[in-house]
């Protein structure tokens, strides 16, 4: 029998014609996205989902998808998905990561030329019969100096298209290693420098706990006097009341905005102010565009459905069936080495390497490779999949290695996982017990057996009385249980590591607390998607 899928979205008459062509049973009907209740009633009969942006697979909907297989989504964006919920039913999520690129960034500079001459404004103005010419003064983006906040792949098409208009282009983006601004002719530099020395700024960062509100109102004051900002990415990188305060006050000389922190945006501080742009996220409205993502989903929903073949898939790595029974526990291994190293590394990543031992080195060392620099990277990108990646990684520059050896020391397999940057290095090794889990068995050549757990708590300190103390009853007497503690040294009296399992993640101010009885180094709150 024919695999057969929901189209419930409006996706292009070529993309549908594949899975006819490819021999899927598909029905094509855009109404069911909007109607909860319909996707309810008929996804069970499904194999396949794709989708755009209006349909919501929820955990209820997924709860219904008795035979559901896979679920594709045209264009980059899940927050539709329950990703958690679709990976613990075992269905697969892909999207289309690479399909947006050129229209978002193209919609960037479009924004940053209306914003430099005011163009909604006098288009308003002619069309209402004035002829305000004196009034609409703007300014030339040639020889101006662009911060571009975040160098990956549209940042990096900006950039391009910057040197283009003759612009100066400077960049802040933590993975971004000197070796790739060179060959993208930027300028690399910290964010304060950006702040002060651009004289427009356009954001191209992926929403997360590091980047949100990135252009804060102290990051604002630091803005050079007469800049004007550009926001195509995403929601919530900028305090939009804060910047509205600056362009009111006269500080800031623009802004042009796609994205918005809530959406749909009927609300903004920006809205109504002079020299203001607002578009209502038309950053991959373009026709080819929409056309390459759903082209894209349907070819790689059909190769899963009839060959198993896996491709940008955000919730498994992409082996075979066989292949994943054996390898399961090991990517979940390498994804927890890369998660770890990627949480604890704050300057740019020059170099990966990864080491297999033992009988490890007969695995599809290519995934678990993907699993691991997919960890590194989602600790800056959590849209990031085993497939984005190496590629997001050799657009950084960043140089990933792998070495392969005989069993060497007490466990028959285990991986060691080190980044390089240009200060240093850091480490960290694990393998799978017998039971199927992956453990931490090894941080920067100290010995350990860490179980791991979803929150966790990292501390470094000199091997002396009183610090486990310390770290036992300052937790405790927060309210913060731990679930699990792992300790480790190099010599008595030298470096001392622990690593503890927590039922939550410890609040700011307990970290704080830590912080301040001085005894230790480094206390750092971690994450792992253990489900």
């Amino acid at each position: 029998m024919a695999p057969k899928v929901l189209v419930s979205d409006k996706l292009s008459e070529t993309a549908v014609q594949i899975f006819r062509d490819r021999g899927i049973d598909v029905t094509f009907d855009p109404s069911i996205g909007k109607d909860k209740e319909k996707l309810l009633s008929v996804i069970g009969e499904y194999d396949g989902l794709a989708i755009r942006s209006a349909t919501k697979v929820s955990d209820k909907v997924l709860a219904a998808a008795t035979n559901l297989k896979v679920i594709g989504r045209a264009g980059i964006g899940v927050d539709n998905v329950d990703i958690p919920a679709a990976s613990k039913k075992g269905v697969i999520v892909m999207n289309t990561p690479f399909g947006n690129s050129i229209t978002t960034a193209e919609h960037a500079i479009a924004m940053m030329f209306a914003v430099a001459r005011q163009i909604p404004e006098a288009n308003a103005s002619t069309h209402a019969g004035k002829w305000e010419k004196s009034r609409f003064m703007g300014v030339e983006l040639t020889a101006k100096t662009l911060g571009v906040i975040g160098a990956g792949n549209i940042g990096s098409i900006v950039i391009d298209r910057a040197h283009g208009l003759k612009m100066k282009v400077i960049a802040y983006d933590p993975f971004l290693s000197q070796e790739r601004a060179d060959k993208l002719g930027v300028e690399k530099v910290e964010l304060d420098e950006l702040l002060g020395r651009s004289d427009f700024i356009t954001l191209h960062v992926p929403l997360t706990d590091k980047t949100r509100n990135i252009l804060s109102k102290e990051n604002i004051a630091k803005l050079k006097p007469g800049v004007r900002i550009v926001n195509c990415a995403r929601g919530g990188l900028v305090d939009e009341g804060a910047l509205a305060e600056a362009i009111t006050a006269g500080r800031v000389a623009g802004a042009a905005f796609d994205v918005f922190a809530e959406e749909p945006a009927t609300t903004s501080p920006l809205f109504g102010l002079e020299n203001v742009v607002v578009t209502p996220h038309l950053g991959a409205a373009t026709t080819e565009a929409q056309e390459n993502v759903a082209l894209q989903v349907a070819e790689q929903m059909s190769d899963y459905l009839l060959t198993g073949a896996v491709t940008n898939a955000l919730n498994m790595p992409s082996v075979t069936a066989e292949e994943a029974k054996v390898m399961g526990p090991w990517v979940k291994l390498a994804g927890h080495l890369g998660a770890f190293v990627g949480q604890m590394t704050d300057e740019p990543i020059e170099a990966i390497n990864i080491l297999y031992n033992g009988h490890v080195t007969e695995m599809n060392t290519a995934a678990l490779n993907a699993a691991a620099v997919a960890g590194v990277m989602k600790a800056t990108n959590p849209d990031v999949n085993m497939v984005s990646a190496p590629v997001m990684a050799k657009e950084r520059g960043v140089d990933i290695a792998t070495t392969t050896q005989g069993k060497t020391g007490v466990f028959d397999a285990y991986i060691k996982l080190t980044v390089k940057t240009a200060d240093r290095e850091r480490s960290i090794a694990g393998t799978v017990f017998s039971d199927g889990k992956p453990r931490f068995i090894q941080i920067k050549g100290i010995n350990i057996d860490a179980e791991i757990g979803e929150h966790m708590l990292y501390t470094t300190n000199r091997d002396e009385p009183g610090v486990i103390g310390a770290l036992g009853n300052t937790l405790g007497q927060n309210g913060v249980n731990i679930a699990n503690f792992t300790l480790g040294r190099n010599d008595r009296g030298s470096q001392a590591i622990a690593l503890l399992y927590l039922d939550e993640q410890p609040p700011e101010e307990v970290l704080q607390k830590l912080h301040d009885t001085g005894l230790f180094q480094q206390v750092r709150p971690l994450q792992f998607e253990v489900a």
